[in-house]
């Protein structure tokens, strides 16, 4: 057997196809929708998936005024923000949230399921959030996939 010519593929920045996906959240849990979303981000749904390159797709999520929390998250829940001064730590809680900026409530959750380093930085800007079902980003043809269909 020529062990010679079985080799592991790892992709780069010239190699990776990315694409433009459209997902939306109507009607979605939150913590669902975003484990998906952070997924399909990295780049995991993809055969050639490599942990340390940035290989995922650009994901537009509409409609995320309309995304659902079970339980009594919705009132319960809080996010504990700090300014930095003495007696400045801040708390919200996701109702406060969908009613004054509603697609920051998405991006939070997506945010903390992506790795925690410079990688997930440049992870999080290939996702755009947006109120409504309209977006700008028809020039990239964006193509609509059902959630259901990732594993």
């Amino acid at each position: 057997m020529d062990t010679l010519s079985y080799k592991t593929i790892s992709a780069n920045k010239a190699t990776v196809k990315k694409e433009w996906l459209v997902i939306d959240a109507e009607g979605q849990v939150l913590g669902r929708l975003a484990s998906k979303v952070a997924f399909i981000l990295r780049g995991k749904h993809k055969p050639d998936f490599t942990p340390h390159v940035d290989c995922g797709d650009n994901v537009i999520v509409i409609n995320a005024e309309k995304v659902k929390l079970t339980g009594n998250k919705l009132t319960q829940k809080e996010y504990v923000r700090h300014s930095g001064y003495p007696g400045g730590q801040r708390t919200q809680n996701p109702e406060d949230i969908l009613k004054k900026y509603p697609e920051r409530l998405v991006e939070k959750a997506v945010k903390g399921m992506l790795p925690k380093n410079r990688l997930g930085s440049e992870l999080f800007r290939n996702l755009k959030v947006v109120i409504g079902s309209e977006h700008k980003h028809e020039a990239q043809k964006p193509r609509v996939i059902d959630l259901n269909s990732i594993k």
